[in-house]
């Protein structure tokens, strides 16, 4: 099997890196000309950014990474591409042993049919703090390859660590722990670390992520098994309640959302002419 100059790179990382990765973390931007794949230009531009942000994206639409995309992609594109994302992440990261769970709207999508809304443009996951040090102990910087089912097509995935993900306060700048990014199209996954709260003082155990969402324990934990994009998955105990707190009770009943309507018989929100002939990805 023959390499790019960026695999290369990454497969000598993986067997050379020593046993904790905190030697290597770097809080500078990862470089363009290190990661790049296909393009001869990058479409990011962190010195426009919020200086200590570590994660920053395209130019042209937040949900890309623009080392690796130079264009939104068209309404079908885009879910074919997110579903196949979420697949490559879930099989990856059961295979390791790390425990993950969908959150926010993919958790909404999860509610409605199993799958991810179609006007998405990326996915939310959440992860231990146990299972970050890991995956950022060894897995940094690492990429995986997955074929599509019935075809010879091989998507591969950069999973990128930000070095700020030992750090446990308030952080908006630096809220994503981690990245599952699809190196040939720019979507990514974002993936959040559930922390336990140092100042609590109640009963039960409160958590919180960095941007200050907070949860109880029981709310999340045990986990439940699931299927997501048909492929097996987990979700917060608590879910109807995570869901309502975030969005409301109309947002698990309302067939209507975002040029979309919810046909039941079919399992699936259908879209209004409106939502593909005036979304921007179809714009080429």
């Amino acid at each position: 099997m023959q390499l790019l100059p960026f695999e290369l790179v990454l497969y000598a990382t993986l067997y050379t890196m020593p046993a904790t990765a905190l030697s290597i973390f770097s809080k500078r931007d990862v470089d363009f000309w290190t990661v790049r794949t296909r393009l001869d230009r990058s479409y990011v531009y962190p010195e426009r950014d919020k200086p200590g942000k570590y994660f920053h994206e395209a130019t042209f639409d937040k949900h890309y990474d623009g080392r690796f995309a130079d264009r939104p992609l068209r309404y079908d594109e885009r879910q074919e591409h997110l579903s196949a994302a979420v697949r490559a992440y879930l099989s990856k990261m059961h295979e390791i042993g790390i425990e993950t769970w969908l959150m926010h709207g993919t958790l909404l999508g999860w509610y409605w049919n199993r799958k991810a809304m179609p006007w998405d443009s990326d996915v939310d996951v959440m992860i231990s703090e146990s299972s970050m040090h890991y995956l950022a102990s060894y897995y940094n910087m690492t990429m995986h390859h997955f074929k599509t089912p019935g075809s010879e097509n091989r998507r591969s995935y950069l999973l990128e660590i930000n070095p700020h993900c030992w750090e446990s306060g308030l952080d908006q700048d630096n809220k994503i722990d981690a990245r599952w990014i699809d190196t040939d199209v720019g979507l990514f996954i974002d993936v959040t670390v559930l922390r336990r709260d140092p100042t609590t003082t109640e009963l039960r155990e409160e958590m919180w992520v960095k941007d200050n969402h907070h949860y109880a324990y029981d709310d999340i934990f045990p986990l439940r098994d699931t299927v997501f994009e048909g492929t097996p998955a987990l979700i917060p105990f608590a879910y109807p309640d995570i869901l309502i707190e975030e969005y409301g009770h109309q947002a698990l009943s309302n067939r209507h959302h975002e040029f979309h309507y919810f046909d039941a018989d079919q399992e699936a929100w259908l879209p209004q002419k409106l939502a593909v002939t005036t979304s921007k990805y179809d714009q080429s």
